[in-house]
């Protein structure tokens, strides 16, 4: 019987990516609190009674490294943009746009120079790091510093961060400081768990997909530097931290009430993105075709992991025990099986309005999880 590594940080044989669906109590008071209805404070003892008891939820479930859920956020990205200094809260004309469905129109924007001091989300990990028994790690999941830079490529916020930086380099360099400072912050909190959501490589996919079904030949340079400024962005974050700070990528194809943003298998991005990113492990989106095969998984590295996002999060219908066991030993072809681990493609609620599921199914997901990962792995 083979023997696979007992895993005592992140990532687990059986994981989650982040997000929980909102409870009602909680999607009230939010609804209350925009319209003037209760004081920030009041906002703030539901929250935190949201999270305790989300908490107690995940620890009874098994998990061996739990979340706030996202629970003080209305988005998985947009929050933490506007928690920076020098970013704005602003509203464009449109949303993001999703299979059939549009998302709220908020956005960010630069109000001057960006950088990382007194970031609210740290005082957010204290809290969950104060309420998580002993023995069970906190992950602190943010969006990635590439998903920053796409903000700015949206056409309607180039020309703001044009006229606060006129010079690329000097928004790269200032971006990469400010979520280094965040990072140093959360880690002096006692932070060891790191987690950068990154939807601009599924966004990278989707465009050489469609480039390439209208011309085979088209020239892909301007893609492929776009990769290598996302990367260097990446990585230039993350370095230099402590040893001991386990920093993994979480990728996906969007999640918005149960809709998807993007679609194409990683091939295009595996030389950059699984060879060259700096993470310890790589939460991969694998719940549909839209995900494409495993063989670019053979780009990444022996000694880092994959965490197979084989169950879907975008709807309650459990998915066959046997055909998600088959497809693990499918991806174990091209990178070994004791590298890999499962969690659902992303979290249940990437947005407060939540995917199309009840909590219910949403707890029977996480124990499909363990359940699937207890059998392959012990």
């Amino acid at each position: 019987m083979t023997e696979f590594t007992t895993r005592t940080t992140s990532p687990f044989r059986y994981d989650i990516v982040g997000s929980f669906l909102r409870p009602q109590e909680l999607k009230e008071a939010r609804a209350k609190f925009a319209n003037g209805e209760i004081t920030q404070a009041d906002l703030t003892a539901v929250e935190d009674k949201s999270i305790i008891n989300l908490i107690k939820q995940e620890e009874a479930a098994g998990l061996k490294a739990v979340t706030d859920g996202e629970f003080r956020r209305s988005y998985w990205h947009l929050d933490f943009f506007w928690g920076l200094q020098g970013v704005k809260h602003v509203n464009l004309e449109h949303g993001y746009f999703f299979h059939d469905e549009e998302t709220r129109n908020d956005s960010a924007q630069i109000s001057g120079k960006i950088s990382g001091e007194n970031h609210p989300f740290v005082e957010h990990f204290k809290f969950t790091q104060a309420h998580t028994s002993d023995g069970v790690q906190v992950k602190q999941t943010i969006p990635a510093p590439a998903q920053f830079l796409e903000e700015f490529l949206r056409p309607e916020n180039q020309a703001n961060a044009k006229e606060f930086y006129p010079n690329q380099e000097d928004l790269d360099h200032d971006v990469a400081t400010a979520y280094h400072q965040v990072i140093e912050d959360l880690y002096a909190a006692g932070c060891r768990t790191l987690q950068l959501d990154d939807c601009t490589w599924g966004i990278s996919v989707n465009a050489f997909a469609n480039l390439k079904k209208k011309d085979p030949h088209a020239d892909v340079s301007q893609l492929e530097a776009l990769q290598k400024r996302f990367l260097k962005v990446n990585n230039e974050a993350i370095a230099n931290l402590p040893a001991d700070l386990t920093i993994n990528t979480h990728v996906c194809r969007g999640n918005y009430h149960s809709t998807w943003a993007a679609a194409g298998g990683y091939g295009p991005v595996a030389d950059t993105l699984f060879a060259k990113e700096n993470v310890t492990a790589f939460y991969l989106e694998y719940d549909s075709e839209r995900a494409g095969g495993f063989e670019p998984l053979s780009k990444v590295p022996d000694d880092k992991y994959v965490v197979l996002g084989l169950i879907t999060s975008k709807s309650g219908e459990l998915e066959d025990k046997a055909a998600i066991i088959k497809r693990i030993h499918e991806a174990a072809q091209f990178h070994p099986l004791d590298k890999l681990c499962l969690s659902p493609q992303c979290g249940f609620a990437s947005t407060e309005e939540g995917n199309i599921l009840t909590e219910e199914q949403q707890w029977k997901k996480i124990a499909l999880v363990k359940e699937i990962a207890t059998e392959v792995w012990g």
